[in-house]
């Protein structure tokens, strides 16, 4: 699609916004006007085993730069989780991908590592997959990409070689386990599911969602995915939050269906971190109840008072959660 910044085969991104604008310049998205999303025309995916979809997947949020707060921060998600998810950032620097994995693993913990599009160009995202792909036991999370937030880093090229579709087509053919986003509240919704059997065709093996306003909302978009062939196991987000900040960081990101009134009801709360964490579970318990939905990721900073505290928070939940599904987190 010519008319992508992002240069996107298999569009759109998650980052549309409401009337169908584009995260990086004031134009249309050029999928918005597609009556189906592109079908997969790449190589077909590798037949491996599907990896285990995590039951309880919570996102891993470190201070920049900072190798000795990763081991910190995984001991106190460890016992409570089945996988963490590392995200790569538009604001703010990262570990490298292969580091970052090779310090979570040595705390026992599976990390699911997000390689975006947005920092490299086809041949370093190919080192990165081979990388991961010499430690074992890595699952790759394959996303186009945010472009970079306004004023970070304006002198910087965003490369945006290849979308994520095709990065787990990549991925796939390294014999890595894949992981996709999608983004079912996300404009132009018609073109969503569609766009996720594109990935699942490439290699996707498990799949991401971002938050979702309603469980209803989840379970139609589901359906949707299973009627067109979409066979992929659903883990659903599930938003955690306790005080303005972390909400606002939530509230403030395109294609993340947040129930204001819910996130009002928390923050007026006498205890919210009480009610935060009781809001995070019951949500978790709605979605699991979708048929197709085998897991939660606990997303968000949780808290707006330092990474420690937010993953004792995320970590609190997880335990609650796995004890009402019997899970082994």
């Amino acid at each position: 699609m010519t008319e992508c910044p992002k240069r996107m085969h298999y569009g759109p991104c998650g980052g549309v916004r409401e009337d169908d604008g584009c995260e990086m310049r004031p134009q249309p998205c050029p999928f918005a006007t597609l009556d189906a999303a592109p079908a997969w025309t790449g190589s077909p995916a590798p037949s491996v085993p599907s990896p285990d979809a995590p039951g309880v997947l919570i996102d891993l949020t470190l201070p920049a730069y900072d190798p000795s707060a990763v081991g910190e921060i995984v001991d106190v998600l460890a016992p409570t989780c089945d996988a963490v998810l590392v995200g790569e950032h538009q604001n703010r620097p990262d570990l490298p991908p292969a580091l970052m994995a090779a310090l979570i693993k040595e705390r026992g913990v599976r990390p699911w590592i997000t390689l975006t599009c947005r920092d490299r160009n086809r041949i370093v995202l190919e080192q990165e997959l081979q990388g991961l792909a010499a430690l074992g036991g890595v699952g790759v999370f394959c996303a186009t990409g945010d472009g970079r937030a306004p004023g970070v880093r304006d002198e910087v090229t965003q490369v945006f070689d290849i979308d994520g579709t095709r990065l787990a087509g990549m991925a796939a053919h390294n014999g890595l386990a894949v992981g996709v986003p999608e983004a079912p509240d996300a404009p132009p919704r018609h073109l969503r599911a569609g766009r996720l059997l594109a990935k699942q065709e490439a290699g996707a093996q498990v799949v991401v969602l971002n938050h979702v306003r309603t469980v209803e909302r989840l379970a139609a978009f589901v359906a949707e995915a299973r009627a067109i062939g979409v066979r992929l196991p659903f883990v659903a987000g599930v938003a955690v939050y306790t005080d303005e900040r972390s909400a606002a960081v939530l509230l403030r990101f395109p294609g993340l269906g947040l129930d204001a009134e819910r996130v009002a009801r928390v923050l007026a709360a006498p205890d919210p971190v009480a009610a935060g964490c009781a809001e995070a579970v019951r949500e978790a318990s709605a979605v699991l109840a979708v048929e197709g939905v085998v897991g939660v990721n606990l997303s968000g900073l949780a808290t707006g008072r330092g990474e420690r505290a937010g993953a004792e928070i995320k970590a609190a939940i997880g335990a609650e959660i796995s004890a009402g599904t019997g899970g082994a987190a």
